[in-house]
């Protein structure tokens, strides 16, 4: 498909997007946050952007979950299922997604990082001890993990500051291991949501696979970085990219100008 239009500094501009979401992903999740709103801004239309996010997005959590095994922070024993429940969840919400007006992606995505970067700047959640799980695995797998993979599925951003953050409230995680855990999540919701883009034909090819380049280097440095950053950090840096690029949506949008703000 061709690039709609973009210059060469744009298209540069989106592969440094890249980089940067997959770091942030891969250390506290919601580099969606990140990549999908800069694709909708320069023009690409809503479902297509969302095919795009999941095809460079799928590279990103795919490397920082082969990492995750590799350096045994997370057991495959542990997971599998939950991937396969959230696989499921995924597939159904990129479906029901295909039916949607996608103008409502206007005011959900607002919506999504307004809350996320409040959560995150208002909840105890750096905490660096285990707690008592609140939720069985079962349940976990069979309720909130296809739910947030339909989540995944129909849009996508903050995914896996989702799962994060059901692995700290429910399940008693440290935010380190609920993160670890949530990369081979997310990875399972991001290529079931790509398999059913592609097949709708919702995909930027060329672009997509250039921030894909930019997700495997943003992910490989997350990974080295994540179990020796301060949570706290990682948190501050959430906050300051949810609530920076809801003002630059907000103003992309027109909404400051609608309200007499020039």
């Amino acid at each position: 498909m061709e690039l709609f239009g973009l210059s060469a500094e744009f298209v540069i501009f989106l592969f440094l997007i890249a980089i940067l979401a997959s770091l942030i992903d891969t250390l506290a999740g919601g580099g969606g946050l990140i990549v999908l709103p800069a694709l909708i801004m320069s023009g690409i239309p809503p479902l297509q952007a969302l095919g795009t996010n999941k095809l460079q997005g799928t590279m990103g959590t795919a490397t920082a979950t082969l990492m995750m095994f590799k350096h045994k922070k997370v057991a495959w024993q542990d997971v599998k299922y939950m991937m396969l429940t959230a696989f499921l969840g995924a597939v159904a919400g990129t479906i029901i997604i295909q039916f949607i007006d996608t103008q409502l992606l206007s005011f959900i995505i607002p919506g999504v990082l307004f809350f996320i970067g409040l959560y995150f700047l208002l909840s105890p959640m750096a905490s660096t001890e285990s707690k008592a799980a609140k939720i069985s695995d079962k349940r976990y797998q069979n309720s909130i993990s296809p739910v947030i993979g339909a989540y995944d599925g129909m849009f996508g951003p903050g995914t896996g500051s989702f799962f994060a953050l059901a692995g700290v409230s429910l399940r008693g995680f440290t935010l380190v291991k609920a993160t670890a855990e949530a990369k081979p999540l997310n990875f399972a919701t991001n290529i079931a949501s790509l398999i059913v883009f592609i097949a709708a034909g919702k995909v930027v090819w060329l672009i997509g696979g250039l921030m894909m380049i930019g997700q495997v280097i943003g992910a490989w440095l997350g990974a080295k970085c994540l179990f020796i950053a301060n949570p706290k950090y990682i948190r501050a840096l959430v906050v300051l990219m949810c609530f920076a690029m809801l003002i630059k949506y907000a103003m992309t949008m027109g909404w400051f100008a609608a309200l007499g703000f020039n």
